[in-house]
């Protein structure tokens, strides 16, 4: 029996996103020509490298040491093929960025637009999440998000433009509840939080004459995305802590007012970010240059 690299690609593809469907649109395959990719393979070891359900895939001990031994020569192999763009006129590739739905709304998407334009050979993939993960482990390029979520191990370069917080709620709102003037009035209020999935809250950042302030304020909503705590404060139940990008068309039409403003300087903002120790293929390093000369 000789089996080649190419029997094994399908193999990598499902061991390392954990599921048939994801492998598959990775390579361009759908999920049961993976499946069957996947059982040819294992009647040529004669045995079973992974474990099936209706709801999920995991690796067999047998499929982890496979996986273990041939995951590096994989990776070689992918870095090699991507330095062959050095001496291409036009770059080619795949740059995988994981970012969190607002971010690529307001800021990724007419960045990556123009990127596109301009590269047309680089695909682009985007997945969105609100809760921050493990780019390495998720094998993703790089990230989006705010400078103070990230690891000391990751090295940042700013992308699109400052952030704006505000807050705001409801005409309605304030009818009913006196508008704070000051940022520890709001344990007085309702307040609509966010929550990341660890457990850890999304602070409220204010710098007044006090100082700067970072405060968990109570919330009677307590939800994990931002646009979900948008629709919560125009459905009037409390007092939101948003982006000024995100809310300016209701700032504008009078739907919501504004509050505390002297404590709400802009911040820096948002961060494209990758591990320091690792390999940069040529689709991040071109994007990377892009951003610098579109900033």
């Amino acid at each position: 029996m000789r089996l080649k690299h190419a029997d094994f690609a399908v193999f990598i593809a499902v061991a390392r996103h954990k599921s048939f469907r994801a492998a598959g649109d990775a390579l361009g395959l759908s999920p049961s020509a993976i499946s069957h990719a996947i059982k040819q393979l294992e009647q040529r070891l004669k045995i079973q490298i992974f474990n099936r359900t209706t709801r999920s895939v995991s690796l067999t001990e047998a499929g982890f040491n496979l996986y273990q031994r041939l995951q590096p020569a994989f990776d070689e192999i992918d870095t090699v093929l991507d330095e062959v763009n050095d001496f291409r006129d036009t770059p080619i590739g795949t740059l995988k960025i994981n970012t969190a739905p607002l971010f690529s709304r307001l800021v990724l998407m007419p960045i990556v637009a123009g990127f596109s334009r301009q590269y047309p050979d680089i695909k682009v993939e985007i997945t969105t999440d609100d809760h921050l993960i493990d780019i390495v482990q998720q094998q993703f390029d790089a990230g989006i998000r705010l400078n103070s979520t990230l690891d000391n191990d990751m090295i940042a370069v700013p992308i699109g433009p400052k952030i704006q917080n505000v807050v705001v709620a409801t005409p309605s709102y304030f009818a009913k509840n006196a508008p704070p003037t000051h940022p520890s009035e709001l344990n007085e209020h309702q307040n609509i939080v966010l929550r990341f999935k660890s457990g850890r809250p999304c602070l409220w950042e204010f710098a007044g004459p006090d100082g700067k302030l970072s405060l968990n304020p109570p919330g009677n909503i307590i939800l994990d995305d931002m646009d979900s705590a948008l629709e919560a404060v125009l459905c009037d139940a409390g007092i939101g802590y948003l982006y000024y990008a995100q809310v300016k068309h209701w700032l504008a039409s009078g739907k919501l007012i504004s509050v505390l403003e002297p404590w709400l300087p802009e911040q820096p903002g948002l961060q494209l970010y990758y591990p320091r120790n690792r390999y940069m293929n040529y689709s991040l390093r071109t994007f990377i240059d892009y951003i610098k000369t579109a900033s």
